[in-house]
């Protein structure tokens, strides 16, 4: 089955079309400057059989995109897909599992597009389009939130009110599952243990978002990230976790209104913030210890991660890996050391050559006498979608 991965920016629309289940893919490419006219025209990246395109148009709408994205495909009889799956950010409590789309479900999207206005938004739009365009295509929708759906009503709560968190919502949900869950999956095929055996700490270590997940038999049993991707780890722009007086006492600055404190705890915190000239971790290494500023800077980001590993690597009991991903933890070494360095007591201890020297992932990075094994995963989020669409579909398929 040839599904087509859409992964929807607010002006951007990233594809890649995988042939299932051997996971093979056969097309890719990216549609940027997607909405209102820029300096520059709207371009698809476009690559298939190893040939790369680049085609100029504009593209006002994600919707003008995907028809677009589908026309170049479709010039090719072995490129034309056979279901469509969207990445969607958060399902909130609505949706604690992956869909196929149908009517009731598209009604039940747009409940949950204001939690992520960001990212639910333009996501859902291109799949009312997709429907319009190719009502007969069967669409699923995969979200980043479901793997977390099985974190306890311990770890997920949070100590307000209790009918103000139940009207409104205010639990956490996590994300970076589809990351997560992928990972863990090939962490376990890796060690040759069953998924639901598997005890882990996952690093999602991005240049923009990070989260760390504790996984216990192969479910999510925490993630650093909260009701919104706000919560957690120090990131390029987001401040991760904060004391709500600090935000109190932002909005009261910012006059109540709290559009702007969100704005700049999103977008003007974090590795950007504490330095003022860099949101990108890998600028603060290079920089090494003699510039203080920066210096800094990335103590504060690194102490957050150990911080919660320390943490989850107790949650999980006796964890059979930590698993670094994403581009910061797979390509950068020194925080992958920086890390884990001091962790013996808890059964952690790197291999600090094979770190330094590693260009192939998978890769198990720890030392002979580490109990817990360190391992650097290439993520695959488009690769996730397309098997969990694969599977939804497959089942719909079976007699009942």
């Amino acid at each position: 089955m040839r599904i087509v991965v859409f992964n929807c920016g607010s002006s951007s629309l990233k594809y890649r079309l995988i042939d299932m289940p051997s996971e093979t893919e056969l097309a890719a490419g990216e549609a940027e400057r997607v909405g209102p006219k820029t300096a520059l025209p709207g371009c698809i990246h476009h690559t298939a059989w190893g040939n790369k395109e680049d085609h100029t148009l504009d593209m006002p709408d994600h919707s003008t995109a995907f028809a677009a994205v589908m026309n170049l495909l479709e010039r090719d009889s072995r490129l034309v897909p056979e279901a469509i799956g969207h990445r969607m950010v958060h399902g909130g409590a609505l949706f604690k599992s992956h869909v196929i789309v149908d009517e009731t479900a598209l009604q039940r999207l747009h409940e949950v597009q204001d939690l992520a206005p960001i990212h639910n938004p333009p996501a859902l739009r291109l799949l009312v389009a997709c429907r319009q365009l190719y009502p007969k295509l069967p669409e699923t929708v995969v979200f980043d939130t479901a793997f977390h759906s099985t974190i306890g009503p311990a770890a997920r709560g949070y100590a307000l009110p209790h009918q103000l968190a139940r009207t409104h919502g205010f639990r956490k949900y996590g994300f970076h599952g589809t990351s997560h869950q992928y990972v863990a999956q090939e962490a376990a095929k890796f060690l040759g243990i069953p998924m639901d055996e598997l005890c882990a700490v996952s690093c999602h270590l991005g240049s923009g978002g990070a989260s760390l997940c504790a996984i216990v038999n192969g479910q999510s049993a925490d993630n650093t990230m909260g009701y919104s991707p706000l919560q957690g780890l120090v990131m390029s722009t987001r401040s991760g976790d904060l004391d709500p007086a600090i935000a109190l006492s932002l909005v009261a600055r910012a006059q109540g209104d709290s559009r702007v404190v969100e704005n700049m705890l999103n977008r003007k915190s974090g590795l950007l913030g504490l330095t003022g000239v860099s949101a990108d971790i890998r600028d603060l290494v290079k920089a090494g210890p003699d510039n203080d500023s920066l210096s800094r800077a990335a103590q504060v980001y690194l102490w957050r991660i150990r911080k919660y590993l320390g943490s989850y690597l107790l949650v999980t009991g006796r964890p059979h890996c930590i698993i670094f991903t994403d581009t910061i933890g797979e390509k950068i070494p020194h925080v992958r050391w920086a890390v884990t360095a001091g962790l013996e007591a808890l059964g952690v201890s790197l291999d600090a050559d094979k770190n330094a020297n590693t260009t192939t992932l998978p890769v198990d990075l720890s030392s002979s006498s580490s109990r817990v094994r360190i391992l650097a995963i290439a993520t695959n989020e488009e690769v996730a979608i397309a098997r969990a669409s694969y599977g939804l579909l497959n089942q719909e398929r079976l007699p009942s």
